[in-house]
This record gives structure tokens, sequence and C-alpha cells, in this order.
């Protein structure tokens, strides 16, 4: 406990085999969960995609991305105006999680590489994870995130009625899309 939390959280590019680590030092929240992918993007995915007019986001139903989480959406909201990027969400159904390419391409991999190994320190941890590969030609890179992340923070809904969102034609309350606003 002495050493801290580290908290990963992935970004996962299916049509590159590229993952993209931030790890936490404070807590998982929504916040958080946004500006790993918002770090992902201005660090890797411009690059890869830059006449990208909007990215899609696969997440599990439940934790800091949660499909009924306010804080989520309107962190979102603040990514989507930042980048000037559509956020197209696609949560996968309670109960499936690991049906997320993700846990298999991705943190499986990672989960491989640091086994049997001290994790003693946030370098050692950025370092595993970053390392990490795969005979498919899967490549990583991690980084320390130790921004402060508040825990507990309410959304109104009067917040909430200012994200931008248009919800799915299936299962709208599970996937939905943000655009910037104007």
């Amino acid at each position: 406990k002495k050493l801290g939390k580290a908290i990963p959280y992935g970004v996962y590019d299916l049509a590159n085999n590229e993952g993209w680590v931030s790890v936490g030092t404070n807590h998982d929240t929504a916040e958080f969960a946004a500006a790993s992918i918002g770090r992902w993007w201005r660090e890797m995915g411009r690059q890869r995609f830059p006449r990208a007019t909007r990215l899609m986001i696969t997440a599990d139903g439940g934790g800091s991305n949660s499909s009924r989480s306010r804080l989520w959406k309107v962190a979102l909201q603040n990514l989507a105006d930042e980048l000037k990027l559509e956020l197209q969400v696609c949560h996968f159904p309670p109960g499936t999680s690991k049906w997320n390419k993700i846990e298999h391409r991705l943190f499986c991999f990672i989960t491989k590489n640091w086994r049997g190994r001290p994790l003693t320190s946030y370098r050692a941890i950025v370092n595993l994870i970053g390392s990490t590969t795969s005979k498919k030609g899967l490549t990583v890179r991690a980084v320390l995130d130790t921004n402060p992340y508040e825990t507990g923070r309410k959304i109104t809904d009067k917040q909430l009625a200012q994200v931008n969102s248009t919800p799915a034609e299936f299962h709208g309350e599970w996937n939905y899309t943000i655009r910037p606003r104007a």
C-alpha cells in the first residue's frame, strides 16, 4: 500500500494491433478514462488517422466508463469539444465485458509479460507494460498519469443536458454519439 496505486486504462487499435495504456496513480474515474483516450489520440491516434472526423469507442458496461455514468458522458463531451471529433460510443451489454477485444488482444499479453515480476515502482510497471508484444505483432506504449482525479463528483441534470448526445437506433441506452459543441 505504501507504494501507491497503479491503475491501467487502455486503448486498443484493432486495425493496427497497437495498444496504449495510461497508468494512473490516483483514482479510476470517468475523467481519467476520458483523459487516457485523449492522450492516446494526441500521441498516437492523430498521426495514425490524420483524416478522422470521429472515433469509435467500445467500452464495458460498468466501472469508470459505464453507460449509466453521467460523469463519463460529460467527460466525453469535453473530450469531443477539445479534439473536435465525434465520439461514437458502444457499450457491451451487462455481463459481457470479456467480449471486449481489449481484454483478449491487449491486457492478456500485458498480464503474461509481467507475470512473476515484482511491480515495485511506477517505472517498472510502465516499462513492463510498454515492452509487451505478441507473435502477431502487438506493440504497446505506456505512460504514467500522475494527475489527480476527484472521486464522487456529481453531475446535475443541467450539466447532463449540455451533452450533445444522440442515442443509436440499436440500444440507445448503451450506444450513442457525442458531437463537439459549436
